[in-house]
């Protein structure tokens, strides 16, 4: 009822990003449409023009509040005032690039380092997932000297050209598996709910890739590396079954190669029972590429590995990365990790995550479309389908769920190359009553219809 009193309080110069809209939204997604590649695209048919976050909560310039339940990259959740004072203290300070000498980049390096396996001591400070990922390949081919490399089917791994090389979803990219370049060699997906080998079968997946590898070698054509998410996110988080990483980094190794562990999403507690995704697999990679909740939305990534691989990349030149290690991210990084240690996140993650799961489980027996629940900690997903024996995916229905959500008051998208999973994976911060909220609303649509 009240208009923005901002413009007689403050001088235009200090006035912030107007939270009030000027026009309708209507106007701005058209101007966005006009303005920005439309491949680029936005969630929802008729999108909310959100300008506000707080915690797990997202807000419109309605005044509208959202539960967000599908933001990975804010691990800490928005609006964190420890990490808005420190970022506003370096950028008052310094922000440079990391060929300056200063302390911030030493201590993350040192802190990464420090949360992996002895051995993983070198890191490599960038900007995003996708940087990280390219690089983990570069370090790989030039340590082997070698070109091949081997991803799993169902994955995404950026959008740099070596990071879209390998990744293999069709939701992203009708054409992934018909266009992958000849070095890019996949083994099936390992999904124990819908895959050719289900449940107890599950284990035949770790042999089967091994197999790939194997002949690989014998074509002549080793690999350089084998890269792989440690928990399968893309396809709706589900754990790999049980000892497949052990069967297919032996594999790689015996061949020559090296393991990549893709922990872009995964890692930073979020599975609660791990931080990193290779742990529950009981493996340790000789590359791990981080990013997403390593900045809490900041770009900022890296990737770690041992000493000798990093300084095999001297005979492809030198690395740089313009604002990767500056000291503001370095700082973000630091500041990220001080806050996941400090507010218990990755135990809360393990505690609501589970306690989400239970309820979900019960869902599940209330409501046949769904027909499995996936993850671990806040990493989860909820598979619709139209049949339980088929298992024909429910895309369309999960869509609407989606919109319907919207309404109810929760952010929520699907995933999967059949697009019928929900893609739970909130900030670390989530409580039980926001959990239950989710739930609730979840009911409330496969009960009275979307």
């Amino acid at each position: 009822m009240c208009p923005d009193p901002t413009g007689l309080i403050l001088p235009r110069a200090d006035r912030p990003v107007a939270d009030t809209p000027t026009e309708p939204e209507s106007v701005l997604l058209e101007r966005r449409v006009r303005s920005f590649a439309t491949v680029q695209e936005h969630y929802f048919e008729t999108p909310p023009q959100i300008e506000r976050g707080w915690q797990h909560h997202l807000v419109d310039t309605r005044g509208r509040g959202y539960l967000d339940m599908l933001n990975n990259v804010t691990v800490l959740g928005h609006g964190h005032p420890r990490l808005v004072e420190a970022v506003h203290r370096q950028w008052q300070r310094l922000n440079t690039n990391s060929r300056f000498h200063y302390a911030s980049v030493v201590e993350l390096s040192e802190r990464l380092s420090a949360l992996l396996p002895d051995g993983l001591d070198t890191v490599f400070l960038v900007n995003s997932g996708s940087e990280a990922v390219d690089l983990a390949l570069r370090l790989a081919w030039a340590a082997t000297g070698r070109r091949d490399v081997v991803a799993v089917e169902e994955a995404y791994h950026g959008w740099t050209y070596a990071g879209d090389a390998i990744s293999t979803s069709t939701a992203d990219n009708p054409n992934a598996l018909a266009t992958r370049p000849a070095w890019v060699h996949t083994v099936p997906t390992p999904n124990s709910y819908r895959g050719p080998h289900r449940g107890p079968e599950a284990h035949l997946y770790g042999p089967e890739a091994a197999a790939v590898i194997a002949d690989l070698v014998r074509s002549g054509r080793p690999p350089a590396a084998f890269v792989c998410e440690p928990y399968y996110g893309n396809a709706g988080g589900m754990a790999l079954p049980d000892g497949y990483l052990e069967q297919v980094y032996a594999a790689t190794r015996e061949s020559g190669g090296l393991c990549i562990a893709d922990e872009v999403q995964v890692g930073y507690g979020r599975l609660g029972s791990h931080f990193w995704g290779f742990e529950q697999q009981a493996v340790e990679p000789d590359i791990v590429a981080v990013a997403k909740a390593m900045g809490n939305g900041h770009p900022l990534g890296a990737v770690i590995t041992r000493r000798e691989i990093a300084d095999a990349y001297r005979s492809q030149g030198y690395f740089f990365s313009s604002a990767g290690g500056s000291p503001v991210s370095s700082v973000v990084g630091l500041t990220v990790l001080d806050l996941l240690r400090d507010e218990g996140l990755q135990d809360n993650a393990r505690t609501v995550g589970a306690h989400l799961r239970t309820r979900l489980l019960r869902l599940a027996d209330k409501h046949p479309l769904i027909g499995a629940v996936h993850g671990s900690g806040l990493y989860l997903g909820v598979e619709f389908v139209r049949d339980h024996e088929t298992r024909e995916p429910a895309t369309e229905e999960t869509a609407a769920i989606c919109e319907r959500l919207r309404e109810l008051g929760v952010l929520m998208q699907p995933t999967s190359d059949r697009m019928c999973v929900l893609k739970i994976k909130p900030p670390l911060c989530l409580t039980t009553t926001s959990a239950d909220v989710f739930v609730d609303a979840l009911d409330d649509v496969l009960t009275h219809g979307w």
